[in-house]
């Protein structure tokens, strides 16, 4: 049996703007829903983050979701199973009021919602499914982890020592030993894809920030009979950076193709003026989305940094560095945790 897994759609995320509703359909349309149907898969499990906002959802972000997504689960007989993930719940200490309940309530024959920690049976194969972890229900999700019977289990998961994003690794979270019985643990949260032992964090289908822009998104195939994880990348980008050096590179000919993507033009080296300009001019000339140039990062700087540990492409990990250099008695893996969640906000709450 081949089960498709699904893990952070965010439906609504930045705004519910126009932009990543229409990426999202782009993914469903062109690589997810032809995928299923031409290998026969009537099978999905969502490991949480179904949408993106915790405190309400646009309409219009909503009809699209219904007309792209759940509308062809019912056309094609395609069951999903999908567990809550924290940005699903309402509240942050108790899973109970969550969009997932209150907004597909018409696509009950389509949809399981798995409020408690389950076993699903896949022809033999055992899935467990763990919903995100609240100070409600903690007790309660320690002791399925410890007793459930399963071999795989898959989940929304806070674990330590993973990556965040590219070059941050969380500080926070349950220690990831805790799930040394099962075979594997596949789970949802963090957006990028990493793997340290049995645990296996699966990363988002579709690019949100510019935090992917270098990370391969995609969906996940699991064979429960090989119980191998394929992965199916998503061509679909919205991302593109381009390190501008013309002591290396001639420019003058070079365009490449960024239509319908955010574009940094990051300035390593510019000696022909003219020719930078003309550049510019060109990827201005196609339908991008927006364009930054990020060339003097002296703004950021203060006496007490050291430059030469600063990444200047990336928000997170240039805060990161910052609180890193910066003398205080504070807890500063807590100000790195603060910081990284008002960037995510900032960003979420963007108008693309």
């Amino acid at each position: 049996m081949k089960v498709v897994i699904l893990n952070d759609t965010h439906c609504g995320i930045r705004n519910s703007s126009d932009i990543f509703l229409d990426n999202a359909e782009k993914f469903y349309d062109d690589v997810f829903f032809p995928y299923l149907l031409s290998n026969g898969i009537r099978r999905i499990i969502h490991l949480g983050d179904v949408f993106d906002n915790r405190k309400f959802i646009n309409f219009r972000a909503l009809n699209r979701y219904r007309k792209s997504f759940l509308n062809k689960l019912r056309t094609h007989s395609i069951h999903m199973d999908v567990i809550p993930g924290n940005h699903d719940t309402f509240f942050k200490n108790t899973n109970d009021l969550n969009s997932l309940k209150e907004l597909l309530g018409h696509y009950m024959n389509e949809v399981t919602i798995h409020m408690e920690p389950k076993v699903l049976n896949l022809d033999g194969f055992k899935m467990a499914m763990l919903p995100w972890i609240s100070p409600e229900n903690h007790n309660k999700s320690l002791e399925f982890i410890k007793k459930c019977k399963a071999d795989w289990l898959g989940g929304h998961l806070e674990l330590k020592n993973f990556e965040v994003m590219r070059g941050v690794v969380s500080h926070e979270g349950l220690d990831h030993k805790l799930f040394n019985r099962f075979e594997k643990v596949i789970t949802g949260h963090f957006h990028v894809g990493s793997q340290k032992d049995n645990i296996q964090y699966l990363g988002a289908q579709m690019q949100f920030f510019w935090s992917d822009a270098d990370d391969v998104k995609g969906f996940h195939v699991l064979d429960t009979e090989t119980r191998e994880l394929d992965k199916i990348t998503n061509p679909h980008t919205l991302f593109h950076k381009i390190v501008y050096d013309d002591s290396k590179t001639d420019y003058s000919a070079f365009v490449p193709d960024v239509n319908n993507k955010f574009v940094k033009i990051i300035v390593i080296n510019k000696q022909d003026l003219f020719t930078f300009d003309r550049f510019v001019d060109k990827i201005q000339e196609q339908s991008i989305h927006d364009l930054k140039i990020a060339e003097n990062f002296d703004e950021f700087l203060g006496d007490n940094v050291n430059t030469t540990e600063i990444s200047v492409e990336d928000t997170g990990l240039l805060l990161d560095n910052y609180i890193d250099t910066v003398n205080t008695d504070l807890d500063k893996e807590r100000l790195k945790s603060e910081m990284r969640n008002l960037l995510i906000e900032a960003q979420t709450l963007e108008v693309a």
